[in-house]
């Protein structure tokens, strides 16, 4: 069957549900064949914010993925786990002494900025091309090398030991898990979470998200068009005899004050969403990196109730 449905499904994943489960939950809600694709994993305790991304919009879910995210954290002193989190066998750390107010703020500060960061055993991490946690369950060791996150910015919400709960702002594969057993190490107490939600992606905020329970035609009445996945990007709008080129796969003159090379949401003088684009700045040249099917905005328009 030909794909007819292209966009982005922002959906309020409940607890104890895998992203995989959810992409399966909402595959049913859509015209059967209609691939789907979440834009970030979150864990099974984990709530909040996730994209999926469905038809031609699986293209571009790398975009989605580097958008700047929010969590809102509730950490636990004293403790630790084997997954970081509550999900896992938690051992309680003797004679933990309760950092104060101004230490643990010390300690959160210095997690901001570029940072290495090891991904917890229980991870999609891959070891030798296999899952982290697939090793991890079968009770191999699993080494995990260190990966360089970005993070943006740590609130302190709220701390009467041993519950502390921070806002955490970040960028693309972060773990909040680490960052927890990471506090916990730098305090001397141990730390893990005890409850997780993804507030935000980009633009997407979980005050608009979809809620799974809603009758089939009310989730797909929200769905968004293809170009929210490239909402962080620059627009250019393009004339038709500037696009026809760009889809054969041709470079196009594109003057520009540019220095860096840069990628581009190319649009058509219909506010549609035609290609991601390249600028060289030596050449002063635009051509296609991805270029979108015709008819990808149109076709999402083909529902019962667009959005």
């Amino acid at each position: 069957m030909k794909q007819s449905t292209h966009g982005l499904l922002v959906i309020d994943k409940p607890g104890g549900m895998t992203s995989r489960d959810a992409v399966n939950r909402v595959q049913g809600l859509f015209p059967r064949g209609t691939r789907i694709g979440h834009a970030g994993t979150l864990d099974p305790l984990a709530t909040g914010v996730l994209v999926l991304c469905l038809g031609q919009a699986t293209r571009l879910t790398e975009y989605v993925q580097r958008m700047q995210k929010t969590y809102r954290a509730g950490i636990l002193l004293g403790a630790r786990s084997d997954t970081d989190d509550t999900d896992g066998q938690i051992s309680p750390v003797t004679g933990a002494v309760p950092p104060t107010s101004e230490e643990t703020k010390r300690g959160l500060r210095g997690f901001v900025g570029a940072i290495e960061q090891v991904p917890p055993a229980y991870s999609a991490a891959k070891v030798t091309g296999r899952r982290a946690y697939d090793l991890a369950r079968q009770g191999q060791g699993v080494d995990l090398q260190p990966r360089k996150v970005q993070i943006y910015g740590i609130d302190l919400v709220s701390y009467a030991f041993p519950h502390l709960e921070i806002e955490v702002r970040c960028g693309k594969g972060t773990y909040i898990r680490s960052l927890a057993r990471d506090l916990g190490e730098r305090l001397g107490c141990g730390a893990l979470v005890e409850s997780l939600r993804r507030t935000r992606i980009g633009p997407f905020q979980v005050d608009d998200a979809v809620q799974l329970d809603l009758p089939g035609d009310a989730v797909r009445a929200r769905l968004l068009t293809i170009a929210w996945a490239v909402a962080d990007l620059p627009r250019l709008v393009l004339a038709k005899s500037e696009i026809d080129p760009l889809r054969q796969g041709q470079a196009i003159p594109c003057h520009s004050p540019l220095k860096e090379a840069q990628e581009l949401a190319i649009f058509d003088g219909n506010d549609d969403l035609v290609a991601v684009g390249e600028f060289d700045p030596i050449t002063q040249t635009l051509h296609a990196g991805k270029v979108l099917s015709q008819g990808a905005r149109s076709a999402s328009e083909e529902l019962d109730n667009p959005c």
